[in-house]
């Protein structure tokens, strides 16, 4: 099964732990690997007038991937997806912040996309409503399934998962 990392909006303005920068790097640089990044523009997605708060509109990813895509609002960018597909993976890794949010928004789009979203849980925090991130995942287990709990066990492959 080929497959790549998607990062989702691992950036300053969500205050990323630093150890969460430093391993989804470290497999970032393993295989093939996609960010994204929030960016606030008011006229796309109303965060400010409707949620009293925005992200930054200039934040840049803080893992190194081999591709970025700048998103304003939930969902990753339809060009993120369409990368996705034409590198020709089947499985799409999924980390980052907001397990809750926007990476289960990545996840929904990327099921619909026809590849197979899993999420890093432990390469993946939750938001204000849940740090833990266990909302998200159970959310995630429940729509997609897949969920891998730490590195040893992605590196067991998919028979295991």
């Amino acid at each position: 099964m080929r497959q790549a990392l998607l990062v989702v909006d691992v950036q300053p303005c969500f205050d990323p732990p630093s150890w969460l920068i430093e391993e989804v790097g470290q497999l970032a640089a393993a295989m093939p690997s996609v960010a994204t990044v929030e960016r606030h523009d008011e006229a796309i997605t109303p965060f400010e007038r409707q949620l009293g708060w925005k992200p930054a509109p200039d934040d840049a990813s803080l893992v190194r991937t081999d591709a970025l895509f700048v998103k304003h609002g939930y969902l990753p960018p339809p060009e993120a997806i369409r990368h996705l597909r034409g590198i020709g993976v089947d499985r799409v890794l999924v980390c980052g912040i907001q397990a809750d949010t926007c990476v289960l928004a990545a996840g929904f789009a990327l099921f619909d996309a026809g590849l197979h979203p899993t999420l890093l849980r432990w390469l993946t925090v939750g938001s204000s409503l849940d740090r833990s991130g266990a909302l998200g995942e159970r959310l995630w287990r429940h729509h997609f399934g897949a969920v891998i709990g730490s590195r040893k066990e992605l590196m067991a492959g998919p028979a295991h998962q």
